[in-house]
Parts: C-alpha cells; sequence; structure tokens
C-alpha cells in the first residue's frame, strides 16, 4: 500500500508518478513564488540593518562634522565598510563612501588603519548648481 501524496502548493492528492510533487504547473510556480518572496526580503533586510548599524556608528563617533577613528574602533562596535549608500569625491580625488548623511574615508597612517569620518555637506550634491 502506498502513501497517499499531496501538492506542496495546494494539498490536494497528487495522482500520477510517485515523484511527483505538485499536482499541476500552476501549483509548481505558485508554490516558488511563495518561497522566492520569502527568502528575498532577507537580503534586503540584512543590507538594510548593516547600513543603519554602520549609520548609527558614523554618528556615534562623528559629533563635530568632521573625525578620525581607528578602524579597529569601528570594526569592533560592528562597523561594515563594505555597505554604504552613496559616494562622494573631493578635488584631491579621495573617495568617501557615506551610510546615509555620514561619511567615511579608509586611510592608512603610521601604519594603522584609521577612518575619517565626515557629514553630508550641501555643496556635495553636484546635481544642484549654483546660480
Amino acid at each position: 500500500m502506498t502513501a497517499i501524496k499531496l501538492c506542496l502548493s495546494c494539498e490536494k492528492e497528487i495522482e500520477g508518478r510517485s515523484d511527483k510533487k505538485f499536482c499541476d504547473p500552476y501549483c509548481k510556480s505558485a508554490y516558488h513564488y511563495k518561497k522566492s518572496q520569502e527568502e528575498t526580503p532577507k537580503l534586503y533586510k540584512r543590507i538594510q540593518q548593516q547600513l543603519k548599524l554602520n549609520r548609527k556608528i558614523l554618528k556615534a563617533y562623528n559629533k563635530a562634522g568632521k573625525a578620525t577613528v581607528r578602524a579597529e574602533v569601528l570594526l569592533a562596535e560592528g562597523f561594515n565598510s563594505n555597505f554604504f549608500t552613496h559616494y562622494w569625491k573631493n578635488t584631491k580625488g579621495d573617495t568617501y563612501l557615506f551610510a546615509f548623511e555620514y561619511g567615511f574615508l579608509k586611510r592608512i597612517e603610521n601604519g594603522k588603519g584609521k577612518f575619517v569620518l565626515i557629514l553630508w555637506q550641501e555643496y556635495m550634491d553636484k546635481s544642484k548648481k549654483s546660480s
């Protein structure tokens, strides 16, 4: 006697091959679509959480609008420089990465990693032309 197999999507009884998992192509498609919808937000949520954490850390260490902090201090707090929202290049060619309005630039000084922290300023927005 064989066990009754149910469709993974609609839970109706499946007829046919013993290895069949869905009752029809619609159920197969619906099941995989629902599964992808449940998994995809995890990636977005993880990215958003890291961006928010980066912003919180940068804000905590940049009270005056510009600061220099040892890299290991920020990294110990959970800062990850691979996550940023946008960038700005200054006239010297330095590229600052930003977590929303808080920017950072990684530097090596005296063999030690440091981050130069800045705050987004209106003049950095190239889309706004001065008249």
